[in-house]
């Protein structure tokens, strides 16, 4: 059974590239680095085993002579900083035209025919906004209102927010639906629709992460069709079923944190996942042919802590995403590869709070332990080919 099992550490990227400026981007922005600074160092010894820190000098991750794994950095071909980018340039797919955004707000037909298919009555806010500050502010007229906070940002998104104790959640869910077919019908070009789902706690507004949904555009054929069709699996941890919008995927679960999504991870590898219980109707009863792909999202290091400009909180991710390391290298067999990377950056210390245009880190272990620098790849599409070579 050979296996390729790939972590996104979801916006961890190493540096600006050339054409950030063309996405409004600062040339100063490298979201390990300034994260490393402001921490002072992170506590990363597995990671630094790999030969993280022998691709650039970041504080705290040391260098060593020895790397356990092949490293280097990957420059974007796709034109974009976006998550659903970035993962489906690293399946292969390459998005020559940028996703639409929306700086001013959607167009008016566009909203009034969603507040007419959702029966919603109306809707809040229309913006460019941080989600967690955009909720904050419209809470109050949302429950008078009932009404959905409609938002964007930096990003091609159309994203929901809803209290679903006020309104429920197998509503939102809906209206993301609708959404999503709106867009595709008029050729927005909009590359996902997001739920943004939140409850009052404490008595402030607090996002529900567990139950955060993406709606994406359906991509054309990527990897995990190629290796969906050949009869192996796909298993998605994460947000990685909404990201393809289940195209090429297998078996899939949802998490609520980084811890989970390593955990599930690990279970994975260790064989311990019970896949029956995630399998798609589509694969089930299915004899699979003997190799699978294990791809997870790890996305708090962008969610919680990179568009929050939280750069202690987004060190912490890392150094936790460290300390499962071991577990999960000791878990593989001389039949696994696993490669480490990310698929954008979100510099906490940069002002703004949205994506950064950024090369991103590339680590590849096998138990063959060897280590080698790899130097600077163009396109995130060489970690197709590296599971490629791999698998089949």
């Amino acid at each position: 059974m050979k296996r390729a099992i790939v972590v996104v550490i979801d916006s961890m990227g190493i540096g600006a590239m050339d054409d950030c400026r063309e996405f409004n981007d600062t040339p100063e922005c490298n979201t390990l680095k300034h994260v490393c600074e402001f921490n002072n160092g992170l506590n990363v010894p597995n990671l630094s085993k790999m030969g993280l820190g022998n691709i650039q000098d970041f504080m705290g991750i040391s260098a060593t002579a020895a790397p356990i794994a092949k490293y280097g950095t990957m420059i974007e071909k796709s034109k974009g900083k976006d998550t659903t980018t970035g993962h489906w340039e690293f399946m292969g797919l390459i998005n020559e035209k940028p996703f639409a955004t929306f700086p001013n707000g959607f167009p008016d037909e566009l909203i009034e025919k969603f507040i007419k298919e959702t029966g919603c009555g109306g809707i809040l806010a229309n913006i460019p906004a941080s989600g967690t500050a955009i909720i904050e502010k419209l809470n109050e007229e949302h429950h008078k209102t009932k009404f959905p906070i409609v938002y964007t940002s930096a990003d091609s998104v159309f994203q929901i927010a809803l209290d679903t104790d006020l309104i429920p959640l197998d509503t939102l869910y809906k209206w993301c639906e609708i959404a999503r077919k709106l867009l595709d019908d008029g050729n927005y070009n909009v590359s996902r629709v997001i739920a943004r789902p939140y409850k009052i706690i404490d008595g402030k507004p607090v996002r529900i992460s567990k139950d955060r949904r993406d709606y994406s555009m359906v991509p054309k054929h990527t990897l995990l069709n190629e290796i969906k069709n050949k009869g192996g699996r796909v298993i998605g941890i994460g947000k990685i079923e909404d990201i393809f919008s289940k195209a090429g995927i297998t078996h899939a679960i949802h998490t609520g944190s980084n811890k989970e999504g390593l955990e599930l991870t690990l279970k994975a590898i260790s064989g311990k996942l019970n896949l029956d219980e995630i399998v798609y109707s589509d694969s089930k009863d299915k004899q699979f042919a003997d190799f699978d792909l294990i791809f997870t999202n790890l996305v708090d290091t962008d969610m919680l802590y990179g568009h929050r400009n939280d750069a202690k909180g987004y060190g912490r991710a890392i150094e936790e995403i460290d300390s499962y390391l071991p577990s999960i290298l000791n878990a593989m067999n001389e039949n696994d590869l696993l490669i480490i990377t990310a698929d954008h950056g979100c510099d906490p210390c940069v002002a703004g709070t949205d994506h950064t245009r950024e090369k991103v880190p590339v680590l590849i272990y096998d138990k063959s332990n060897n280590g080698k620098n790899l130097g600077t790849l163009l396109g995130f599409d060489n970690v197709a080919k590296f599971i490629k070579d791999w698998i089949f």
